[in-house]
């Protein structure tokens, strides 16, 4: 918890609560469902959780903001982003039903009033939303081609609408692919552990 505390000093003590609820939520759910990795359960608050909040290094999102998670596994960046934003609304998607049903039990067990979670592909979500986010589910090409219908034209935030990615290493021929244009964020240049050496957030901007 420290290490999350230590980047954003601001939050709530039930945002702390929430936070530090997530280890051993994860550690039983994983017994049962493997959704996340085995050798990673111990990092989870590094590894996981920080490096799902390197998206609000980027984009801190206002007071009803839409974000969709497409691809979000057992919760990331969804239910980390969730917590640090309660303001904004959350939807995650991923195409596996038993980890969607681990994070609706999650989110249920910590309270969290601004997130629904679906067992759907991306192309099926309805409606439009004014951010999607997702980590590193698959080459950006496609993932535009998922989810550029969802995305909403109208921006209230600092950065116009699109897609906030987690991913990692020399992304310079995928994104070569998408003829749009974007930004990269490296997240060494705020956290320090050795993880984020090459880890970035990928911004294209649809709005």
């Amino acid at each position: 918890m420290d290490v999350i505390k230590s980047h954003f000093p601001e939050l709530s003590q039930n945002q702390i609560d929430q936070f530090a609820r997530l280890l051993p939520l994860y550690k039983e759910w994983n017994a049962q469902i493997n959704v996340v990795s085995r050798k990673d359960i111990d990092e989870l608050h590094t590894r996981h959780v920080l490096h799902s909040l390197g998206i609000a290094k980027v984009m801190q999102f206002k007071p009803d903001t839409s974000i969709l998670d497409v691809g979000t596994g057992g919760g990331f960046p969804g239910i980390p982003l969730a917590i640090l934003f309660p303001e904004s609304n959350f939807h995650l998607v991923d195409s596996i039903g038993k980890k969607i049903k681990v994070v609706n039990e999650v989110a249920k067990d910590i309270g969290l009033k601004n997130l629904t979670a679906a067992h759907q592909r991306a192309e099926k979500v309805n409606g439009q939303f004014d951010f999607v986010v997702s980590r590193a589910v698959t080459r950006m090409k496609p993932f535009i081609h998922w989810v550029h219908r969802k995305i909403s034209t109208n921006s209230h935030n600092k950065l116009a609408n699109g897609i906030l990615y987690l991913k990692g290493g020399d992304l310079s021929e995928e994104m070569k692919e998408i003829n749009r244009p974007w930004s990269e964020y490296l997240l060494s240049d705020h956290f320090e552990d050795d993880f984020f050496e090459t880890k970035k957030v990928i911004y294209v901007p649809f709005g």
